[in-house]
């Protein structure tokens, strides 16, 4: 036919092929979707994208929240002539602080939890300083005003305590410190604690909703937000690949190893770190049984406490504070 060919198909073939082609497409979306959804969560809960996400403004618009945030800042106010900020280079990150000095020998760090920036710090305030500490609120790396991008949801975060403390101590003439943590603050908090570079002013812990480790954290919030939580163990992989870290281990792993002073605070209603696991915390916590405690607030949402039983939550901290710290502080004193 003048050089014209034709080929002869056999439509049972195309069909073949067409379903191969249909099942291989399907086979790399089944692998890859949960890569790139995964992909989307994490950047979305775990990556600060810009200035505005993480900064100083209250980050939830929940009438509890809001509530805390303006009741810290009406705290602030009130002492707004003892606050001056402070600035630090730590790790090559610009890293930010307030400190209110209110004349005391001893400090208070507030570590606050993800999401939220120093400002939230003050609403922890108060019981601290009726009984003689200054308070040093942090903006975490990647919040606030600090450099970062990444959450690293304490371990690289810890470093920067201790070089906070550090500054206290040898700027500020501070001669021993409490922290206290709220969620990842927490967690956060007691890898400061439990570091092998941990100065010796340390004076214990305030925890409040502290959880086992992260992932447990993290796949509790997806099921109350009714999320499919089998994309987690993709999200770790995201945040393998951007921070060398996964979301385990975590407190429960790290606190037989602190021995000092420990007052957990935790709520029956806490979804994401529930109650049962707090107790194990407790049960593990190498802090000899006089010195540590864990007081239960009926009801009490995560990170919600104080603003549920204002004081409870107060009176707690202040009789830990009278009957626990200060009698060790007072023989560190001495000695």
């Amino acid at each position: 036919m003048n050089g014209i060919v034709f080929l002869a198909v056999n439509p049972q073939t195309v069909w073949v092929w067409a379903l191969i082609v249909f099942l291989i497409l399907n086979v790399l979306f089944a692998i890859f979707a949960p890569f790139a959804t995964a992909y989307i969560v994490y950047h979305r809960t775990m990556v600060r994208k810009n200035r505005e996400m993480w900064n100083r403004e209250c980050s939830d618009p929940d009438p509890e929240q809001q509530a805390m945030y303006n009741t810290g800042m009406e705290w602030a106010e009130a002492h707004r002539a003892s606050i001056r900020e402070l600035h630090m280079v730590n790790e090559g990150l610009n890293l930010y602080a307030e400190y209110c000095d209110l004349g005391y020998d001893r400090a208070v760090i507030i570590v606050p939890g993800r999401t939220e920036g120093l400002r939230y710090g003050y609403y922890f305030a108060a019981p601290y300083a009726k009984r003689g500490y200054n308070i040093l609120v942090v903006d975490q790396r990647a919040h606030g005003n600090s450099d970062g991008k990444y959450n690293c949801i304490g371990f690289d975060e810890h470093r920067d305590l201790l070089r906070w403390s550090e500054i206290l101590r040898d700027e500020y003439g501070i001669r021993a410190i409490l922290l206290h943590g709220i969620c990842i603050g927490s967690a956060c908090s007691l890898y400061a604690l439990t570091s092998e570079n941990a100065p010796d002013l340390y004076l214990g812990l305030v925890a409040e909703g502290m959880y086992p480790n992260f992932r447990e954290s993290y796949k509790n919030h997806m099921i109350e937000l009714g999320k499919p939580t089998f994309i987690i163990p993709f999200v770790e992989l995201w945040m393998k690949h951007y921070t060398g870290y996964t979301m385990r281990p975590g407190p429960l792993d790290k606190v037989g190893a602190y021995e000092k002073p420990f007052l957990m605070l935790h709520g029956t209603g806490d979804l994401y770190s529930l109650p049962s696991r707090a107790e194990e915390i407790y049960a593990a916590a190498g802090t000899p049984e006089r010195e540590k405690r864990i007081v239960w607030f009926e009801g009490g949402r995560h990170s919600r406490l104080r603003i549920t039983d204002t004081e409870r939550y107060d009176g707690a901290i202040d009789a830990f504070l009278c009957e626990v710290i200060e009698p060790k502080d007072a023989a560190l004193k001495r000695g």
